[in-house]
C-alpha cells in the first residue's frame, strides 16, 4: 500500500481560476456599487495578488489611491465593506456557473477517493467563498467527500505560513509524508514545504511563470501530461493518481525560476 493517504487541495487558482474570473471581477463590482472610481484589469490584479488575503489586498490597494480616506481606521472600514460586497458578488458569479473547476481536478479527486485516499482542503480563502464554490461543483453535501476543510478563519496566519497545513495534518491525524499537497503559487508551495508536506504545483493564470522552489513536480495543469518536471511518460489523459504516487515515492525536489 502506498504511504500516501491523503491529497491536500488549495482552492484559488488550483481547483479553479477563481482569481481572474471570480474575485477580480467581484472586486470591480464592489468598487462600482460603492461609487468608487477604481477598477482592476487582469494585469492590475496580478500586481496586487502578491498580497495574500482579500481584505489585506484591498486595504493595501486603498492606501495607495488618491482620494482614499486619510485615516487608517476609515481605510480599514472601507476595505471590510468592499470585501463583504466582493464576497457577495463572488458567490453570485459562482452560483451562475461562471467559474468552472480546472480540467483534471475532478478526475484526480474521483480517482483518489476510489483508491481509498482522503481529500482535504487547505486554503487561505474564506469559508463562505469555499462553500460557494464547493456547493456549485460538488453539491450541498460536499463535506462527505472531504475529510477536512481548513480555511483562513481557522488559523491565525495565512500562507506562506504553514498554519493551514499543520492544522489539516492534526485533524487528519496523519504525518506530513502521508500527504501530498496540490498548489499553484510560491506562497502555497512554501506553506506546504514548511509543514514538510510534499507539494505538486499546477501553474495557474497569474503564477504561470512565478519562481517555485522545492516541489516534487511542477506542471501546467492536471489535464496535461506534457510540460511537467519531472517528465511524465507518454499516456492518454492527464495526470493520474499513479503519477502522483510515483512523484511522492521518488521525492525528487525540483525548482523553476520563471
Amino acid at each position: 500500500m502506498s504511504r500516501v493517504q491523503a491529497l491536500l487541495w488549495d482552492v484559488d487558482g488550483t481547483m479553479a481560476e477563481t482569481e481572474r474570473d471570480g474575485h477580480r471581477v467581484a472586486f470591480n463590482e464592489a468598487f462600482e456599487a460603492l461609487g468608487l472610481p477604481w477598477r482592476w484589469s487582469e494585469d492590475d490584479y496580478g500586481h496586487w495578488l502578491h498580497i495574500t488575503g482579500g481584505p489585506e489586498r484591498v486595504q493595501h490597494f486603498i492606501a495607495h489611491q488618491s482620494g482614499a480616506p486619510a485615516l487608517l481606521g476609515e481605510r480599514k472600514a472601507l476595505a471590510q465593506r468592499l470585501h463583504q460586497l466582493k464576497n457577495e458578488r463572488y458567490a453570485a458569479r459562482v452560483g451562475a456557473g461562471v467559474i468552472e473547476l480546472r480540467p483534471g481536478v475532478r478526475e484526480l479527486m474521483t480517482e483518489a477517493l476510489a483508491a481509498g485516499l482522503r481529500l482535504a482542503i487547505t486554503t487561505s480563502t474564506s469559508r463562505s467563498n469555499l462553500d460557494a464554490l464547493m456547493q456549485r461543483h460538488f453539491g450541498k453535501a460536499w463535506h462527505r467527500d472531504f475529510a477536512v476543510a481548513v480555511c483562513h478563519e481557522d488559523v491565525d496566519a495565512r500562507k506562506p505560513d504553514p498554519a493551514v497545513y499543520l492544522q489539516a495534518l492534526a485533524r487528519l491525524k496523519l504525518p506530513a509524508l502521508a500527504c501530498v499537497a496540490i498548489e499553484d503559487t510560491p506562497g502555497g508551495t512554501a506553506a506546504a514545504r514548511a509543514a514538510d508536506v510534499p507539494v505538486i504545483v499546477t501553474r495557474s493564470h497569474y503564477f504561470a511563470h512565478a519562481p517555485i522552489e522545492g516541489a516534487i513536480a511542477i506542471g501546467p495543469g492536471l489535464d496535461q501530461r506534457l510540460g511537467w518536471t519531472p517528465a511524465l511518460p507518454a499516456a492518454p489523459g492527464g495526470v493520474g493518481l499513479s503519477d502522483v504516487l510515483a512523484w511522492a515515492a521518488d521525492m525528487n525536489l525540483v525548482s523553476q525560476f520563471g
